[in-house]
């Protein structure tokens, strides 16, 4: 994004806006992970003030050790344009608004602009009763999307197949050392039928990515905004993925079912009924899943604090747990 001109930009975003910009500031964003993330304050000549999001989702504009680590079958510029184009622009879900995108093959460009939530990191967040709003609005998208047809924007989502699932244990065996090989192998005799039970669940639209450092949190009064950003790795996949993503982390067994009974709460008045107990049973497959693919990412890319974790013991526990 720094080798784009100011000139270049401005013009862009006055496309993208339908007015002439009277002022513009840009700054890289401090939470920047992967893709370069510019925060921009607008203000167009009749007074509007924006406070925008610009991610840059070319290949190239990925952080070099990111580059090197996220395999090459997840990358879809378009993926998470299309998502907010197509999918949450006009879903009244509460996610960034969409203010448009630049698309140019030929000069890899591949530019999303959406407004700036200012908010809070889940992760920062202490309360159990926030992350059961999160687990709540997840149940929405699920029962929304559940069992549609995705249409164009379909054709650039992940699909979390059985082979999806497998993939993700090839790779963790490709990357163990010697001393956690032998655990990995043995757990690895009985993956096939993990992925088949994990690939059985229903279909719905998934985040894909549903850690709490990907979600905002906005509060005002008795409301709270939940905001998920980072729709990279969007998918047709389970729900469950996504609560799965959202209870790693440090929180006990009682506090997990309690965020996950957020989600089956939410569900139920939606008018879908599940039981409990076949839920937390898969929900331990999802997150064994979960440990797995973290495992499977290169070992020279370094996680975010907030991911680092021993993801080797949390499979052997959740595999003990579910019998396998």
């Amino acid at each position: 994004m720094s080798a784009v001109s100011p000139a270049e930009l401005r013009s862009a975003l006055e496309r993208l806006l339908g007015g002439t910009i009277a002022r513009l500031e840009r700054r890289p964003c401090s939470y920047r992970t992967s893709y370069e993330l510019d925060e921009l304050d607008v203000q167009l000549e009749d007074g509007t003030a924006l406070r925008l999001m610009l991610k840059n989702l070319s290949r190239g504009a990925l952080d070099p050790a990111a580059r090197q680590a996220k395999p090459e079958f997840l990358h879809d510029p378009l993926r998470e344009i299309e998502v907010y184009r197509s999918l949450l622009a006009a879903a009244g879900l509460g996610t960034p608004r969409f203010h448009g995108a630049v698309v140019d093959p030929g000069r890899d460009r591949y530019w999303l602009v959406i407004e700036h939530v200012a908010g809070e990191v889940l992760w920062q967040v202490g309360e159990l009763e926030v992350w059961q709003d999160a687990a709540r609005w997840l149940a929405v998208l699920h029962h929304r999307y559940a069992g549609q047809d995705l249409g164009a924007t379909g054709s650039h989502l992940l699909d979390f197949d059985a082979e999806f699932y497998r993939s993700w244990m090839r790779r963790a065996l490709d990357f163990a050392d010697q001393a956690s090989r032998a655990q990995l192998e043995s757990l690895s005799t009985r993956y096939d039928g993990v992925a088949e039970r994990l690939a059985a669940q229903p279909v719905t639209f998934a985040h894909g990515e549903f850690y709490a450092s990907n979600v905002l949190i906005q509060r005002g009064g008795a409301t709270v905004r939940v905001a998920p950003i980072d729709w990279e790795n969007a998918a047709r996949a389970s729900g469950l993925v996504d609560l799965a993503a959202l209870t790693t982390g440090g929180w006990s067994a009682p506090e997990r079912e309690a965020i996950a009974r957020g989600y089956l709460d939410q569900l139920a008045e939606l008018g879908d009924r599940r039981s409990e107990a076949e839920l937390l049973e898969s929900l331990e497959l999802f997150r064994l899943h979960l440990a797995v693919q973290w495992l499977g990412w290169d070992p020279a890319w370094s996680p975010p604090d907030e991911h680092r974790h021993d993801w080797l013991g949390e499979a052997a526990a959740i595999a003990g747990r579910l019998g396998l």
